[in-house]
C-alpha cells in the first residue's frame, strides 16, 4: 500500500510540475505582445473581439468590456475591420448578433461592411483558428479580458498570426469571480498547448469569408 501511494504521489507531483511549467511558458511567450491601454496598441488590421455570455436582452459585463475595446479600437484607426466571434450553435444563444446588436446601437459610425461575424468561435482555439482558416487573418488585436490574454495571443502566434492582445481591465468584477477565472484558465492553457501541440482542428469549417471583403457576407 505504502508503494501505491508513494507512486501515486509521485505521479500527481509530476502533473503539478507540468502543469506549472505549461502555464508558465505560455505567459512569457505571450507577455512582450499584451497591451493594456488601447492607445498603445499597435495597429493591426483586425480587432478580434472573443465571446462571452449572453443574456436575453444584454450582454454580459465582461463582453460588454471587450465590445466596447474592440469597437474603439476601430474607431482610433487601430484597426480596419472587426470580427466579432462567438457561440451561436443553438437558436436560443446567439453571443454573436447580440455583439453585432451592440455595435450597430452604440457605434454606428463604424461601417457596417467592416463588421465580420463568427458565428462558431465556440472556444477559443476555434475562434482563433477560424479567423486564420475563414476569415484569412493574418494580423490582429485579440481584444479580451487579461487572465485570458496570455493563452488567446498564445494560440494566435503558435499558428502564425501577427497577433497582439489588448487586455481590458478587471477591476469593476468581483475577487471571486476573477479568482474562479483564473483559476479555471491554468487548466485552459493546458488545453491550449495540446491543442497546438496536436494541430486541433476547429469543430467546424466553413467557405472562406476573406477579411478585407465585406462583413455582412458573415451575417445571417
Amino acid at each position: 500500500m505504502k508503494r501505491i501511494i508513494s507512486v501515486i504521489s509521485i505521479l500527481l507531483a509530476s502533473i503539478a510540475i507540468l502543469v506549472v511549467a505549461i502555464n508558465v511558458y505560455i505567459i512569457k511567450q505571450a507577455a512582450p505582445y499584451i497591451y493594456h491601454d488601447g492607445k498603445a496598441v499597435p495597429e493591426r488590421y483586425t480587432a478580434l473581439v472573443l465571446g462571452a455570455k449572453v443574456y436575453k436582452t444584454r450582454l454580459s459585463d465582461v463582453l460588454q468590456d471587450r465590445v466596447d475595446a474592440g469597437a474603439l479600437l476601430v474607431k482610433r484607426g487601430k484597426a480596419q475591420k472587426l470580427l466579432l466571434s462567438g457561440d451561436h450553435r443553438q437558436i436560443r444563444y446567439d453571443e454573436t448578433n447580440h455583439m453585432k446588436q451592440y455595435v450597430l446601437a452604440h457605434y454606428p459610425d463604424i461601417p457596417q461592411s467592416n463588421i465580420f461575424l463568427d458565428h462558431a468561435g465556440f472556444d477559443t482555439y476555434d475562434s482563433i483558428a477560424r479567423a486564420k482558416l475563414i476569415f484569412q487573418v493574418d494580423s490582429m488585436i485579440i481584444v479580451t479580458q487579461t487572465f485570458h490574454c496570455y493563452r488567446a495571443v498564445y494560440l494566435a502566434r503558435s499558428i502564425g498570426i501577427d497577433a497582439v492582445g489588448l487586455a481590458v481591465p478587471e477591476t469593476r468584477y468581483s475577487i471571486a469571480s476573477r479568482a474562479y477565472w483564473s483559476l479555471r484558465e491554468v487548466l485552459a492553457r493546458v488545453k491550449a498547448f495540446g491543442d497546438i501541440l496536436f494541430k486541433s482542428k476547429p469543430a467546424l469549417f466553413g467557405d472562406p469569408i476573406p477579411i478585407v471583403g465585406d462583413g455582412r457576407a458573415s451575417w445571417d
